[in-house]
């Protein structure tokens, strides 16, 4: 009797993603390896070493898939609408427990590992940069702030401070009052406070 057909390209990778998925849920970072995802996705580690090459390359690919890198951004019509929207999305993201668990545990053990750091910028850090520079820019179209405003550091300041109540702070979960806190008090104040630099 014949197997199942054998899976290839997309449909093999996302078969295997979503084993590690499901190995974060019932296992978390520390308990995850190659074999235990092979396994769970019907397939063999070479598949899995010929396109992630690592565990921490592997997880990161599996955040992403969780949190759909190529989501739009919102647009309210204003800043302030924009940024609460994209911050209570991170937020509700961040305490789901498999997401908010993998990316401590990542953020955990890059501290000592430099290569997991690199990706986890490329990947969770600096994920997601292109949507706040988005909104930024329609808000500078609108006038609600200036140009200066534009910078990838400066844009992505509101989820940094979401994310470090998460890491600092070992919550599972960020009150809504403390994202108001974040935009009305830190961010908004930062984005209309920025003018040109006067080089003499």
């Amino acid at each position: 009797m014949a197997g199942p057909p054998r899976r290839r390209g997309a449909e093999l990778e996302q078969a295997i993603l979503h084993a590690v998925i499901d190995e974060l849920t019932e296992a978390g970072y520390a308990g995850l390896t190659m074999d235990r995802v092979a396994a769970r996705a019907g397939t063999n580690k070479n598949a899995i070493y010929r396109r992630w090459p690592n565990r921490a390359a592997l997880a990161l690919a599996a955040y992403r898939e969780l949190i759909g890198a190529d989501r739009e951004p919102p647009d309210t019509g204003t800043l302030r609408g924009d940024v609460m929207e994209l911050l209570r999305g991170a937020n509700g993201h961040l305490s789901t427990p498999i997401i908010g668990r993998t990316v401590r545990a990542l953020l955990g053990a890059a501290a000592d590992d430099p290569d997991l750091m690199a990706q986890l910028r490329d990947s969770v850090i600096d994920a997601g940069s292109g949507l706040w520079l988005t909104v930024l820019g329609r808000a500078v179209a609108r006038g609600e702030v200036p140009p200066e405003a534009i910078h990838p550091r400066v844009a992505t300041v509101a989820i940094a401070l979401l994310r470090n109540e998460y890491v600092t702070r070992g919550t599972t979960s960020v009150p809504d009052d403390v994202l108001v806190e974040i935009v009305d008090e830190v961010y908004l104040p930062l984005l209309r406070g920025r003018h040109a630099t006067v080089v003499d």
